[in-house]
């Protein structure tokens, strides 16, 4: 079912347009013009408490007062009147409403007092909302043109959202001169409610929309959005122009992690861990959308490049390369076949040069022979006008070539007048074409980073670590001591024990408050070690002259002590100095690494990791993940530093690290994230990454409980559920874990499925399942814990059944389904899974759970009315309805 409400938005039968009216240079005249000029088929009634009349149309003056059931309120009325207007329509039962007017929260704090207020009539009556101080809402495949927008657009299989409502009429009208159509194009101003996260939703389950494209400004719920975004992002491609990218300045931040991630750092990583294509230029949002919403998409990245021009060639070869793109190379036995066609002179290499006066004879066999190469990914077929070329025959002979291959291609008609047939020849043929090389490569690099994106997003994590904290308790005790004291920073003792307790290796501190005791110290850590100041004001040590390293006696000892009291003193005199920390000197080679994190005021706090040192703001070498992060994206975050190569391979003096104890690192420093909120900010430099180990030598952990407060969830993606993990006992005395899957147990779920029989696959699945492909164990295991929850039961590492619970976006509800091993039927194992989808769905707060089940599946029903559902029967004489009310 769709995002509850918007319907009423997108598809309305009966709307109102509230601030109607018959001067003609007014918002109010040109969105009622707009209502009934395009041809919608619907009733459209002009309020307006001034005239009878609008533009020819009986007006009212209250929506109150119109005799039907009004679907969507177009108001543009002075935003000062908007929750009077607002409460009139939750009294007239009407549930969708676009709010043209502005004056809100743009304005100030009487404008966001306004908004709140009509916010709080909105959400008491039930009605969605885009808007205030937006556009409007078109759907062209109704006609529908609720907006003040000058033009209609075209009806095609784009939906188009953006935060800028003027962008939206200059997008128009380029749209609409190139011939790029939408399937629903929608301005959304100030979000006061509907947000990208609805619409995403909303479209996604769209069958007209092939692609989403987005140009967005701000993320206002970012946990909406990655929900939405990654749930539709595999099925249909979205695109995202994010305004922006530049800071002018940053706020003060205490350590290295957050001066080098900034905010659009930030969100280019969202964008990726969501599936989402991010480009830079609104013009490349709809190249990009086009082509992957035609498809198809490139299966590897290797482009030919066929072009009967160098110049343009060498064009295009720079634009792969500098987009991370790659030539495909052409092998020998190709180049023989091409010499018998082609002139001697041809390039013999990529880019394919097929020379200044070639025309439909040599295309031809150029392409085909791109198409056949296995090594060839994708094809950009590029012509530039020349005297004796039929452009208009060539374009034929290329899509002729191509018709049917399944291989993806781009084309590029360079010049004006004389080759726009040639063009529409290509369009016509679903070959988009572009005006540049640079602009025709663009799309098939971004289709080909689409799609690997999404395998490297779906890839089965090996299971490294259980990240479990070992001493919960020690570690509160240390939040809360520090809370006393005033002290938000902790030291770096304290902060090597929250690593410790998460199974990260640290070189153990002592703390000594005396000479004595640092000499003491230092003999019972066990020469040679490193004294450090401890003091939660003095948060980068070096720069106070706070370390001493390589000492090897106790004279060393005693005098680096009152060295670094002294320095620490001199440095801030204010400074709670609590002693010297001291420490094993770890004289293993390694690679010096930053692991840290920080508070993203959008979507929560963010793992950063990169090259560490004291040259870390210069190198400024990092990646950026959302937690939670498993083996893979721990992984894809170590691959998209530039140093990954040195940490691999290793180099002269340093052998390669041990990737894994890296991998085990970052997992287990993301659940320390998740589980404790308070903490805002982590450096871990360096954290030494060494050929047998990974040992963190200097941390230092940031806590606020305000902002944490303040900031409510500090998390955008939702962590694995473990509240749901428990322990049961069947009848016969057989102990079953029951546990939320994870994307860890593709195996396992794979194993699950081939045990099952064809019965019980059809009573599951309705249907028979040849093939139990990674795809489909995708769907199955990489579960958004928003969206649905799958819980497995568990015996001696294998499953022997699942019952998953997928929710109804906008709605209370969600359907379930359940299976269970043909050897585990008939134990009660079937009943206790659907009774524990039951316990999550009243936890989730939920009124209904429902499902579908074949009539004849006896077993299945009798489990469901011994639960309290009812069985009735369905249209289909084939399958009946179980349905559990939950209040």
């Amino acid at each position: 079912m769709p995002t509850k409400g918007l319907k009423n938005i997108f598809y309305p039968e009966t709307i109102a347009v509230i601030g109607a009216s018959n001067e003609k240079d007014s918002v109010g005249y040109s969105l009622m013009a707009n209502m009934i000029g395009h041809g919608f088929k619907g009733t459209v009634y002009p309020v307006n408490i001034k005239s009878d009349s609008v533009q020819g149309v009986h007006a009212y003056k209250t929506v109150k007062d119109i005799p039907r059931q009004v679907d969507l309120a177009v108001i543009a009325t002075p935003a000062k009147t908007v929750p009077m207007v607002m409460g009139q329509c939750g009294e007239a039962g009407v549930k969708g409403a676009v709010i043209i007017s502005a004056g809100f929260k743009e304005t100030g704090d009487a404008g966001l007092k306004l908004e709140s207020e009509v916010r709080e009539i909105a959400t008491k009556h039930g009605i969605r909302v885009v808007g205030p101080n937006c556009l409007g809402v078109i759907n062209p495949r109704i006609n529908l043109n609720a907006s003040f927008a000058i033009d209609m657009p075209l009806e095609g299989n784009i939906a188009f959202i953006s935060q800028s409502g003027a962008l939206c009429s200059s997008i128009i009208d380029w749209a609409n001169d190139v011939g790029i159509g939408f399937s629903n194009f929608v301005s959304v101003g100030s979000m006061l409610d509907v947000d990208y996260g609805d619409l995403i939703d909303f479209f996604g389950r769209d069958p007209k929309t092939k692609s989403i494209v987005v140009y967005m400004e701000s993320v206002k719920n970012a946990g909406k959005f990655m929900s939405a975004a990654s749930g539709f992002a595999r099925q249909k491609p979205i695109v995202i122009v994010k305004s922006g990218r530049y800071e002018e300045g940053r706020k003060a931040v205490v350590s290295h992690t957050g001066a080098i991630a900034g905010s659009d750092d930030v969100y280019s990583a969202a964008f990726q861990r969501a599936g989402v294509v991010r480009v830079n230029e609104v013009g490349d949002l709809f190249d990009i959308a086009e082509k992957l919403a035609k498809g198809p998409l490139p299966k590897g990245p290797d482009i030919a490049v066929i072009t009967n021009a160098g110049g343009p060639g060498v064009m295009a070869t720079d634009k792969i390369i500098e987009a991370n793109g790659k030539l495909a190379e052409i092998p020998e036995d190709m180049i023989g076949r091409l010499d018998k066609v082609l002139p001697a002179s041809w390039s013999r290499n990529n880019p394919l040069d097929v020379l200044g006066d070639a025309g439909a004879d040599r295309y031809r066999p150029a392409v085909e022979e791109c198409i056949k190469e296995r090594g060839v990914d994708s094809v950009m077929v590029m012509l530039t006008p020349q005297a004796g070329t039929d452009i208009t025959e060539t374009a034929e002979a290329v899509a002729e070539a191509w018709r049917g291959s399944g291989k993806p291609i781009t084309a590029c008609w360079m010049g004006g007048r004389s080759v726009e047939r040639a063009k529409q020849v290509l369009r016509e043929n679903d070959i988009p074409v572009y005006p540049t090389p640079e602009k025709a490569v663009m799309p098939l690099i971004a289709s080909y980073n689409y799609v690997h994106n999404l395998e490297l997003l779906h890839e089965t994590p090996m299971e490294l670590t259980d990240a479990v904290c070992r001493d919960r308790e020690k570690l509160e005790k240390i939040i809360e001591e520090s809370y006393r004291s005033g002290n938000h920073v902790l030291s770096e003792r304290e902060s090597k024990e929250f690593l410790r307790e998460y199974g990260i290796n640290t070189n153990h501190a002592v703390l000594a408050k005396t000479r004595e005791e640092a000499v003491k110290a230092a003999n019972d850590v066990g020469y040679p070690v490193v004294l450090k100041i401890d003091s939660p004001q003095i948060t980068h040590k070096t720069d106070a002259g706070g370390v001493m390293l390589s000492i090897y006696n106790d004279a060393e000892a005693g005098k680096a002590y009152d060295r670094i009291i002294e320095n620490a003193t001199n440095y801030d005199a204010k400074a709670d100095i609590r002693g010297v920390a001291v420490m094993k000197m770890v004289t293993d080679r390694g690679f010096e690494m930053l692991l840290g994190s920080k508070r993203d005021e959008v979507f929560g706090q963010v793992v950063v990791f990169g090259a560490g040192g004291t040259l870390v703001e210069v190198l400024r070498d990092k990646s950026i993940g959302l937690p939670p992060l498993n083996q893979t994206l721990a992984r894809r975050m170590m691959e998209e530093i530039k140093g990954f190569k040195l940490l691999r391979d290793g180099s002269r003096d340093r052998s390669p690290a041990d990737l894994t104890e890296l991998e085990k690192a970052i997992i287990n420093f993301s659940q320390l994230i998740i589980d404790n909120p308070d903490i805002v900010e982590v450096d871990i430099n360096p954290l030494l990454a060494c050929k047998d180990k990974v040992i963190a030598l200097d941390a230092r952990i940031v806590l606020d409980r305000e902002r944490s407060k303040k900031g409510g969830e500090h998390l955008c993606i939702t962590p694995y559920p473990r509240e749901y993990i428990e322990e049961y006992e069947l009848a016969a005395g057989e102990r079953i874990l029951l546990r939320p899957i994870k994307p860890e147990d593709e195996p396992r779920m794979k194993e699950l499925f081939e045990s099952l029989s064809e019965k019980t696959i059809h009573y599951r699945f309705f249907h028979a399942i040849r093939e139990i492909t990674h795809e489909m164990l995708v769907r199955y295991c990489h579960n958004d814990y928003n969206r649905e929850i799958a819980i497995v039961a568990e015996k001696d590492g294998q499953f022997r059944g699942v019952s998953r619970l997928m929710f109804d976006p906008g709605e209370r509800s969600a359907e379930f389904a359940v299976v269970v091993t043909d050897r585990w039927q008939n134990k009660g194992l079937g009943s206790k899974l659907v009774s524990k989808i039951v316990d999550v769905a009243r936890s989730k707060d939920l009124e209904k759970v429902y499902a579908t089940v074949i009539k004849e599946n006896h077993a299945m029903k009798h489990v469901a009315e011994k639960l309290g559902f009812k069985v009735e029967a369905t249209d289909d004489p084939q399958i009946d309805a179980l349905t559990l009310r939950l209040r």
